[in-house]
């Protein structure tokens, strides 16, 4: 295939979703050094390790959880960072919160702020959706996992912002009790969240 057709299907890749690889660039028949010369050129910005953006495209508004997620396949957005993709609370973290299996290793070359957190077991298995987000799927923790969590890493996250999370899902009818206490037996948090459930629904 001629070079210039190698350049226009990167530069349609790139325009479709906010983040490409440079596997998927490869598995698409796209030469490394084509999009290596159009990096240099300003065509495409490398926005991480073998990941790429378009030049002209807009940045999605969850653009670093995209990409970190395509560098770390293995990981689930968690804590704030799945707070705010399911719209509750007002924070709006400056790093991405991601969770990894036990003994596994962040992202090298990564662009963005991280925050890891190592889980094992039920605890970083149980509760993972998969959400499109402007065009790219992302794994991330259910809202009713994500809450529990929250109590689990109260000392990461602060109190009041699980307490915040809790009260605010609830009242926009976003969780339920039965899936609340579901993850609060996989967190071991059930003596933790009672007196606050049993508040809220009494």
């Amino acid at each position: 295939m001629p070079a210039q057709s190698h350049a226009d299907k990167l530069l349609r890749l790139a325009a479709k979703q906010p983040a490409v690889s440079a596997r998927e660039l490869s598995a698409h028949g796209i030469p490394a050094r084509t999009v290596s010369r159009m990096a240099a050129r300003g065509q495409v910005h490398r926005v991480g390790r073998g990941l790429y953006t378009g030049a002209e495209g807009s940045p999605s508004a969850h653009q670093s959880a995209i990409e970190v997620t395509r560098q770390a396949p293995k990981a689930v957005v968690c804590l704030l960072s799945a707070l705010e993709i399911h719209g509750i609370g007002v924070q709006a973290p400056f790093e991405v919160w991601i969770a990894l299996p036990a003994g596994t290793h962040a992202p090298k070359g990564a662009q963005v702020a991280l925050r890891v957190t190592r889980l094992s077991g039920e605890a970083f298995t149980e509760g993972i959706e998969t959400v499109v987000l402007d065009g790219a799927p992302v794994r991330v923790y259910s809202l009713a996992k994500t809450i529990t969590d929250c109590f689990k890493l109260r000392s990461k996250v602060g109190l009041d912002v699980a307490l915040e999370a809790l009260r605010e899902a609830w009242r926009q009818r976003k969780v339920t009790i039965d899936d609340l206490w579901r993850y609060a037996k996989v967190n071991r948090m059930t003596n933790v969240m009672r007196p606050y459930l049993e508040a809220m629904t009494g």
